[in-house]
């Protein structure tokens, strides 16, 4: 399989560590994970907005591990965010999380099922 991220010349480059399309050849496997929230196997949710972006990425990081596939087979990330207020704290875990990858992303500002989570992600990722 091979990913080769796209960002066309006379559209408007991405800010922020993202790629505006992303071309996948050769692969033999798609993985569509859904929604990850900021929650651990044990029901727990942190209180603050960086601990949550944390373990909701650990989730997806957990699926992909599951399907044996790892951050290298993301082609598209889907962020839902509970307020706009958290887009520098989460653009920053994001971009420590991806050392340098780049993806396909969408960041929507919108009410999540759970009042207690700040976040969920969903991706999708080919092998």
């Amino acid at each position: 399989m091979k990913l080769r991220s796209i960002n066309a010349p006379d559209a408007p480059q991405p800010r922020g560590g993202y790629a505006q399309a992303m071309e996948v050849t050769a692969a033999t496997r798609i993985l569509y994970v859904s929604g990850q929230i900021p929650s651990a196997p044990d029901g727990n949710v942190p209180e603050r907005f960086e601990d949550q972006c944390r373990l909701a990425w650990q989730n997806v990081i957990a699926q992909l591990a599951a399907a044996d596939m790892t951050l290298d087979n993301l082609v598209k990330v889907t962020i839902f965010l509970s307020d706009r207020k958290h887009i520098p704290d989460y653009r920053r875990v994001r971009q420590e999380v991806l050392e340098g990858r780049q993806i396909g992303l969408t960041t929507i500002i919108t009410g999540i099922f759970d009042e207690a989570w700040l976040l969920e992600i969903e991706a999708v990722a080919a092998a």
